[in-house]
């Protein structure tokens, strides 16, 4: 009984250790970021994950899903339809666009309770759309609570490419943010050589500037973290500002 007893014990600690060494984040990723004219539509994937590790956490509906585009925003909580992503659940959305130009979709979910950290998480999440080749003002805010603004452009990436960004919290700069890079690991062909690899980490600059340099052709999010100045039910909250854009690699002739 007493060895029973220790590895139970054990298993719990265990549990709760990978629990806590994941990034989490809100993921927000089209089939395709640029909409050639022959394509009038994407489906967009909506999940809760460690995205590289392809660990999934339920999603339930989120309190926002929406489009930012020539200045409007439209409300598409009804479009979304529910799904299952790495065996969680999640929702998938499907878009057709009229119009030439930049097309900003935007999730907030439900807060998150995090037993591991006793916290909860909320993530603000964006991805960039480039419908026709076209858009324009993609380094403008859309005013969420907290939010990355690119100052690369979000779409027609080559692997390799540096990504400039600004972390803002209530619209305004957060200076020495801790940024959190992962890869979108989707059909599971990579290894990281050490546990620490497995989620990049930069720093925001005295401007909330950071930079990172994506090594691979695939999908990259970024969540910029810090601590609401307010509780959910006595426990802290943690505001990710999370973007995900799309590296493209070079076509052969």
């Amino acid at each position: 009984m007493r060895k029973l007893s220790v590895c139970l014990f054990t298993t719990v600690l265990a549990l709760i250790f990978c629990s806590s060494a994941f990034a989490h984040f809100g993921m927000l990723i089209p089939k395709n970021s640029i909409i050639e004219p022959s394509r009038k539509s994407t489906e967009l994937e909506l999940s809760f994950s460690h995205p590289f590790e392809m660990v999934g956490m339920n999603l339930v509906t989120p309190k926002k899903f929406s489009v930012f585009f020539d200045g409007q925003e439209t409300d598409l909580l009804p479009t979304l339809k529910q799904s299952k992503n790495m065996n969680h659940e999640a929702f998938k959305a499907e878009y057709r666009f009229k119009r030439p130009g930049m097309y900003t979709f935007f999730m907030e979910p439900t807060p998150y309770p995090e037993p591991a950290e006793d916290n909860y998480i909320i993530h603000y999440t964006k991805t960039v759309v480039s419908a026709f080749n076209e858009g324009e003002e993609w380094n403008k805010p859309i005013g969420a609570k907290t939010e990355i603004v690119p100052l690369t452009r979000p779409w027609g990436n080559y692997a390799g490419n540096v990504f400039q960004g600004i972390v803002l919290l209530d619209g305004k700069p957060a200076p020495y943010t801790r940024v959190e890079v992962e890869y979108y690991n989707k059909d599971s062909k990579f290894v990281a050589p050490y546990e620490c690899m497995v989620t990049q980490e930069v720093l925001c600059d005295e401007n909330g500037v950071f930079t990172f340099a994506c090594p691979k052709a695939g999908w990259w999010g970024f969540a910029g973290l810090n601590d609401a100045d307010y509780k959910i039910e006595g426990k802290a909250v943690e505001l990710g500002a999370v973007l995900w854009i799309e590296m493209i690699p070079y076509k052969n002739k």
